[in-house]
């Protein structure tokens, strides 16, 4: 998008001033459909820091996410808990950490899309 959508600009703000990780969301993005719950960018940058602390190899790059978000409006959605939708499949199954630019999404829907086998 050239120009940020601001009701999703002010769907990503309620979440960073309500503190919460329940907002559900489902974007597309270079093509990309990633569907998933919103969190704070602070909570985003702690678990993402606590994952990377955990690692034998990754340690070190910790660091870089303890620092605190920077203040204003809001310029990233912040995605835990997150798949990558490709197929008839959610990439990874688990679900991960994704920080996409709000001026980059292209569509999006509160929601988010699960596939079931049944």
């Amino acid at each position: 998008m050239s120009k940020p959508d601001e009701l999703l600009m002010d769907l990503a703000a309620q979440v960073e001033s309500e503190q919460s990780n329940q907002m559900s969301l489902t974007v597309v993005t270079g093509g990309a459909v990633i569907t998933g719950r919103l969190a704070p960018e602070a909570v985003w940058r702690q678990r993402v820091s606590e994952v990377l602390t955990d690692s034998d190899r990754l340690g070190e790059f910790s660091t870089v996410f303890k620092t605190p978000a920077r203040s204003g409006p809001p310029t990233h959605l912040h995605f835990h808990v997150a798949r990558i939708l490709q197929g008839t499949v959610g990439i990874p199954e688990t679900g991960g950490m994704y920080r996409v630019a709000i001026e980059d999404v292209s569509a999006w829907t509160v929601g988010d899309f699960s596939y079931s086998d049944r």
